[in-house]
């Protein structure tokens, strides 16, 4: 099994908190409850931004954002990605999206049963906000693919490396366009024959 992304999605280049260790999502259904949460969420994908920028982004005080913040915060979904100097001293913080990762292969099934249920929850979020956008006159596109194959190792070590690679060439944070989540899941739905010992073992004559 094996998850092509980061925070749902694969992360831009460059993006702001990617050199900090990737962190893993917690509380994010409690997190995305609140339209405004996933309103901010929506403001720091396009760009990170401190508090009293997101508060003339929403038209609302900067200070009654600081909760809801906190709450993406503490879910994981969102890091301080700099501390900006402002006038006198004083510094305020930039927000921006958390770099997040799957469970290893150690983990229990709660863990990932955890991890896949707010990975779906983001996912679900980020729906329907387009669809209400949509709604509201916008224009959002919305394509959902559900299918199966079959892949022998190395036909998956293949897709494995073809998705980094379109990930690596739409990732560019800087690159005209607008953002869109993409969220890959490669689930093997059988267990897979034990692997050709003749070919692997390199003792093994020929």
């Amino acid at each position: 099994m094996g998850t092509r992304d980061s925070t749902g999605a694969p992360a831009p280049a460059g993006a702001p908190g990617s050199g900090a260790p990737p962190r893993r999502w917690h509380g994010v259904h409690k997190a995305l409850a609140d339209p405004l949460r996933v309103q901010l969420l929506e403001a720091l994908w396009e760009t990170p931004r401190s508090a009293s920028e997101l508060a003339d982004r929403t038209g609302l005080p900067a200070d009654r954002l600081y909760y809801h913040l906190g709450q993406l915060e503490r879910a994981g979904l969102i890091e301080i990605a700099e501390y900006r100097p402002l006038a006198r001293g004083k510094v305020e913080r930039v927000y921006a999206p958390a770099v997040t990762e799957p469970p290893g292969d150690a983990a229990s099934p709660e863990e990932m049963a955890e991890f896949l249920g707010s990975m779906l929850d983001a996912t679900r979020a980020d729906i329907g906000a387009a669809y209400r956008a949509r709604q509201a006159g916008g224009r959002r596109e919305v394509d959902l693919l559900r299918g199966a194959v079959r892949l022998t190792d190395e036909g998956l070590a293949e897709l494995r490396g073809q998705i980094e690679q379109l990930a690596a060439r739409f990732g560019d944070r800087d690159a005209p366009g607008s953002w869109v989540r993409v969220v890959v899941a490669l689930v093997d739905l059988q267990d897979r024959p034990p692997p050709d010992t003749a070919a692997t073992d390199p003792e093994r004559p020929s």
